[in-house]
């Protein structure tokens, strides 16, 4: 069967993902999805009163790519797979062993459960649901929860911990290992440090306001500097308002209620975020899931929908919300943002994006992914990000039209019951907004932003050279390396502590089951004798791991 012109990649793209490492499989795109004009360099802002909805035509262009959409993904070697999954069973089969001991008192049970005198009590703790955590998270949980006693900058501190118990308990030493390289914070433009202007200002604000608020933002916690952030982060994105939140998993959770209810679809991409889920989960919507970047199973949903309507009754759904990411922060993938607004367009949808990880670290002046692909931020509805990333701060904001941001200052959970966010904060997003903007007078902001991007290609080009398998897109700052095995996810962490590299490891159920990977996350505080130290060590340590996997050559 030939490939129609409905599964094959928009012009210029190198996406797809081979099975077993060796038939490449291609994300699907939308039939009229062409990109046409050159990106412009700057975009004006959204006019006020524009209407609601706008016209598009089936087969409207779209603007291009700064440089070709380049993303690969390898799916797991059949071999790796089955040890994988052997590995699985042998540590489940001990754990049920374990869970037998513990019953019968021969070992000690650490878990939390009932009081003997609460025998025949309705069970508070499940047992049975936690048996991953209790026996095979147990094993290598040294590798998450390190303390710090540092800023997360390019280089960290670190407490050092023992146990006697095997990672039931920790005991600290009292020794501090310095100098650990830190590639796990989301420190992509290196605001998060205690010197230059971000720290002096969040001081000289918190000498005059202190540290809180005590308050919500509709009772006495409204500041003049919540109302000056709110209309810089409005210019830095180039829409009519904006809204700031104390916190960025409850800006998704909290907002997306307020949005959509019943009667409404929700159109969710697979890999979305935990707090995109429960957001879309509270709201008492319909949800259907699409593929990830797929927009042949995205059109496919968007199409069922305006066909059939709502289940049983087949009316018209009130409201169709696509709800996508930015940066994918499992994949190091980027959405595929000038088809969705497309398709978006096409069948009167609206579009929900989450920035958390694109804001700041895309885009040639680091206005994230619509500055990425040269797009107007007036075709996105509900613009969402995070200040916990890039900004080196705490908490999101939602932008977009005025009529919009009203709304939920009167509607949203989070915007309502919320205390409002701490003057200090507030002030580092404001200064480090202004630095990359260049209203401080400097290109120090500017120039952060391109060496994240030139980390990121060099970073991503060493690693792909060396042979290791890489996920995501040639431009994303989280660069997921696979290493599949169980045993072999606290092995790599341990051992790269060893060398005074700090790296997340991530397995299930974060990622699915045979795809457990170590995470490094970029950051334009990093120097290039930084990345060489990293990726000179990745060869020794995947050897003593046993981790060395060479890509396979593709016909």
């Amino acid at each position: 069967m030939t490939e129609s012109p409905a599964t094959q990649p928009a012009d210029g793209d190198v996406c797809q993902r081979a099975k077993n490492g060796l038939r490449p499989e291609r994300n699907g795109s939308a039939k009229s999805l062409r990109r046409g004009h050159e990106r412009r360099a700057e975009r004006p802002r959204c006019p006020p009163g524009e209407g609601e909805e706008q016209e598009a035509d089936a087969e409207e262009e779209v603007p291009a790519a700064p440089r070709p959409f380049a993303e690969s993904f390898e799916e797991t070697p059949m071999l790796v797979a089955v040890l994988t999954y052997m590995g699985y069973g042998v540590l489940t089969v001990f754990g049920y062993l374990r869970d037998f001991l513990r019953h019968w008192k021969i070992e000690r049970c650490h878990i939390g459960r009932e009081k003997e005198e609460q025998t025949g009590f309705v069970p508070l703790y499940q047992d049975f649901e936690n048996f991953y955590t209790r026996n095979l998270y147990i094993r290598i949980r040294d590798n998450w929860n390190r303390p710090i006693c540092s800023v997360p900058g390019a280089k960290m501190d670190l407490m050092e911990r023992t146990s006697r118990d095997y990672n039931w308990t920790f005991d600290y030493t009292g020794r501090v290992v310095r100098d650990v390289i830190n590639l796990g914070s989301y420190n992509y433009l290196g605001f998060a440090e205690n010197t230059g202007p971000c720290a002096d200002a969040a001081s000289e604000v918190a000498a005059k306001y202190g540290v809180g608020v005590a308050s919500t933002r509709q009772e006495i916690g409204n500041l003049d500097r919540h109302e000056e952030m709110e209309k810089l982060v409005a210019e830095f994105l180039g829409v009519e308002s904006a809204m700031a939140f104390g916190m960025g998993f409850a800006t998704n959770s909290m907002n997306i209620p307020a949005l959509a209810g019943k009667g409404c679809l929700i159109l969710s991409d697979e890999l979305n975020h935990a707090s995109l889920v429960l957001g879309t989960r509270l709201s008492g919507s319909t949800i259907r899931v699409f593929k990830h970047n797929n927009m042949q199973s995205l059109e496919k949903l968007l199409r069922e929908a305006i066909v059939h309507g709502q289940p049983r009754t087949h009316r018209p759904w009130k409201k169709i919300l696509i709800v996508v990411e930015g940066i994918y922060s499992m994949e190091g993938s980027v959405v595929r943002l000038p088809e969705v607004i497309a398709l978006k367009k096409r069948y009167r949808a609206y579009l929900y994006l989450d920035e958390a990880h694109s804001i700041g670290a895309l885009g040639p002046r680091g206005r994230g992914v619509v500055d990425y692909f040269g797009l107007d931020p007036c075709d996105v509805d509900v613009m969402m990000g995070t200040f916990t990333k890039s900004f080196g701060a705490a908490g999101g904001y939602i932008a977009g039209k005025r009529e919009l941001i009203e709304y939920l200052r009167s509607h949203s959970h989070s915007a309502v019951y919320a205390t409002s966010m701490s003057p200090p904060v507030v002030e580092q997003i404001i200064t480090s907004m202004k630095c990359i903007m260049g209203e401080d007078g400097t290109k120090i902001g500017l120039e952060r932003v391109q060496q994240l991007a030139v980390n990121t290609v060099y970073f991503r080009k060493r690693l792909r050279d060396m042979g290791f398998i890489i996920y995501g897109n040639q431009d994303s700052p989280v660069v997921p390396m696979m290493l599949y095995m169980p045993a072999k996810i606290g092995a790599f962490g341990r051992e790269m502590l060893k060398r005074n590299i700090g790296v997340v490891v991530v397995g299930f159920p974060a990622t699915p089951i045979i795809e457990s990977r170590a995470r490094f996350c970029l950051s334009a505080a990093h120097t290039r004798d930084v990345l060489d130290r990293v990726t000179d060590a990745n060869p020794t340590v995947c050897y003593l791991c046993d981790l060395w996997a060479k890509r396979r050559q593709r016909g």
